[in-house]
């Protein structure tokens, strides 16, 4: 009898380990591979970014509230947020999509004026793709490169000690969004002549249903000259991501409760459904901020940031992730991101 091992045993990145750890670089130019947001292939004078990101109808969306140029907008810009993460100014895109025969014409029109709005919004040129039928559901696979100068790039694994914490926006309105999302269509199917009511949380709702990649912040640190040391865009959850640069640089972190960034209506909404606002903020995800360590002295040059937030600092690895609270309590941090698999 041969043993079985369920894909939800290993999670998303403990197979991701599990499938990668046998493969060797056969070519001098792959210089990073998998671990990082993006690889990074030596394009000569600069590094080549190269990412990719599928999204599955029913596991990463819901047509139900989503509109379909709005998820074409999302499909470019969380592939534009992997390229930032890493430092670099994103340059082209091939899309792959699979449709079920429920889809119209004019519904894939409208997905790719979504599309075509974000390769606009963040200057990316669409260069090639693939089109096939899917048995149900819809289908996106979206590849983007990048360049950034060598100098220039920031990677997981450069975390030290005492380095500052940061964090760009404000985190856990995605998800509260998409719980907001998640009522509204309970409700609609419980009562299709009741109407979703979302003039409540326009802010958490487009949070969740169209993020922009903070491609305003790579510009703004590169015109400040500074270089983020490690960085991590914060898709899974703030704690799944410390963990991830963690795991890379070997640094234990501490964050502060009272520094970290959540707007009004997240709050407000985190209340409403009892949900506690810091859970929202560590384990929430989709938000596609930026998560990065700077040196102490790039701390004069950004404190005035109004959209850049100091959140904690890197400590040794002994001491373990952790949040120190209001009350000055340290309390280890556990990553509690959205696994696909489970």
């Amino acid at each position: 009898m041969n043993n079985r091992t369920e894909i939800n045993e290993l999670g998303e990145f403990g197979l991701i380990d599990r499938i990668t750890k046998n493969f060797l670089h056969h070519n001098p130019t792959s210089r990073i591979g998998v671990g990082d947001d993006a690889a990074v292939i030596d394009y000569g004078k600069d590094y080549m970014l190269l990412s990719t990101d599928m999204l599955v109808e029913g596991v990463h969306f819901d047509l139900s509230y989503m509109p379909i140029q709005h998820l074409g907008y999302k499909s470019i810009s969380i592939n534009v947020s992997d390229i930032a993460a890493m430092n670099g100014i994103p340059q082209q895109v091939v899309i792959g999509v699979g449709l079920s025969n429920r889809f119209s014409v004019e519904a894939v029109d409208k997905l790719y004026e979504g599309i075509q709005a974000a390769c606009k919004d963040f200057k990316v040129d669409l260069v090639g793709g693939d089109t096939t039928s899917s048995p149900s559901g819809l289908i996106l696979s979206v590849s983007v490169t990048g360049i950034v100068e060598k100098n220039r790039i920031s990677l997981r694994s450069k975390v030290e000690k005492g380095d500052i914490i940061c964090a760009t926006g404000d985190l856990g309105g995605a998800y509260m969004g998409l719980q907001v999302l998640e009522r509204e269509k309970q409700v609609f199917l419980a009562n299709p002549d009741m109407q979703p009511d979302l003039r409540k949380y326009p802010y958490i709702t487009g949070r969740q249903l169209k993020p922009r990649a903070r491609m305003d912040i790579i510009y703004e640190l590169g015109e400040m000259n500074v270089k983020p040391k490690a960085m991590i865009d914060i898709s899974d959850g703030l704690a799944s991501e410390l963990f991830h640069l963690s795991k890379r640089s070997g640094a234990g972190f501490f964050i502060y409760e009272d520094k970290l960034p959540i707007d009004k209506q997240t709050y407000d909404t985190a209340v409403e459904f009892n949900i506690d606002p810091v859970t929202a903020v560590m384990n929430g995800g989709e938000d596609y901020e930026l998560l990065f360590s700077i040196n102490q002295e790039d701390f004069e040059v950004l404190k005035n940031h109004p959209d850049i937030h100091f959140i904690g600092y890197a400590a040794e690895l002994e001491k373990g992730i952790n949040l120190v609270t209001k009350n000055q309590n340290v309390v280890p941090i556990k990553a509690q991101g959205w696994d696909h698999f489970k």
